[in-house]
């Protein structure tokens, strides 16, 4: 292995995972990008390590790590990020199909990540590193119809939580970025009015994108004897704190 630190970022292909790489690219740090479609991979960084995998086929995440490990010999840096939304509606109208597709990618992807990088971060010499999970907004407080959603950046929480004190043994750290209105894709609609709790439909401030990737990369610089557990960051007055 040669030069600079190490991250992989997975849901690199778009939003907030394909800015996040190209700042790591940017600021020096050699980055793996896994996600399903390797074209948009490439797009974000063409000379990045490419890993084109389904976060939540087992398989595919542990072909993907064993050819990291072989590449790279260690990971400093997991930025689990892979995530997807379902269409927003009462829970008794959600196809249960939806809810299947959101829990696999949000919560069994994020546990099978966590996992091989865990593991490669115990077992790697000098030993230790860091995973930080994107939770959201989503895992404080719900907006109207978005029980799978929701549910699922509970669960990350839970992740984080364990990962962070299981980790201490093996010098890995673990902490969470809860990220509110970053204009990407997801959030597009929102300038121009999205449901309310109260039934009203209004407009909602976001952020540039490049924040987000600007706090990962102060997460990611920090020594492993420093962390991090939970950092929000959102667009400042999206209807979050206080009364909306």
């Amino acid at each position: 292995m040669t030069g600079g630190k190490t991250i992989l970022i997975t849901g690199a292909g778009s939003g907030i995972g394909r800015a996040t790489a190209r700042a790591f690219d940017a600021a020096g740090w050699r980055v793996a990008l896994m996600g399903r479609r390797e074209a948009a991979l490439r797009e974000t960084l063409a000379h990045g390590l490419i890993l084109p995998a389904d976060v939540g086929e087992p398989a595919q995440v542990e072909a993907a790590f064993t050819r990291l490990e072989g590449e790279w010999g260690r990971l400093d840096v997991l930025f689990n990020n892979a995530g997807q939304a379902a269409k927003a509606a009462p829970i008794d109208e959600i196809p249960v199909e939806s809810w299947l597709s959101v829990m696999n990618a949000n919560i069994n992807g994020m546990f099978l990540v966590a996992r091989a990088a865990f593991g490669l971060m115990r077992r790697q010499d000098p030993q230790g590193g860091r995973i930080i999970n994107n939770g959201s907004i989503s895992a404080h407080v719900p907006r109207p119809g978005s029980a799978p959603y929701t549910m699922s950046k509970h669960a990350v929480t839970g992740l984080t939580r364990t990962l962070g004190l299981d980790g201490r043994a093996f010098n890995i750290a673990c902490g969470q970025i809860d990220i509110g209105n970053a204009l990407t894709k997801m959030a597009a609609a929102f300038p121009g009015g999205v449901p309310q709790a109260d039934g009203s439909i209004r407009a909602e401030p976001v952020m540039d994108v490049a924040h987000v990737s600007d706090a990962v990369l102060h997460m990611a610089g920090l020594p492993l004897s420093v962390n991090i557990p939970f950092l929000t960051i959102m667009a400042r007055d999206m209807p979050y704190l206080g009364r909306g």
